[in-house]
């Protein structure tokens, strides 16, 4: 019988796809607080609400997609 495997926090993948520059601080912050340090990074973080709310706060800079484990 094949082992099921550990139902862990489901992962996303978060693409900048657009420059902070000319933003107002607060969406510089948040991309810099993300892990994003420059134009067409992607960094990988768990599905949380805390990161849901700040993909919010700058949708228009970043893609996300989920990541299969």
């Amino acid at each position: 019988m094949a082992k099921k495997k550990a139902a862990g926090p489901k992962k996303i993948a978060i693409k900048q796809v657009r420059s902070g520059i000319g933003r107002p601080s607060n969406h510089r912050r948040t991309l810099e607080a993300l892990g994003l340090k420059r134009h067409q990074q992607t960094v990988i973080h768990n599905d949380t609400p805390a990161i849901r709310g700040m993909i919010d706060q700058v949708s228009h800079l970043v893609e996300v997609t989920e990541v299969e484990d």
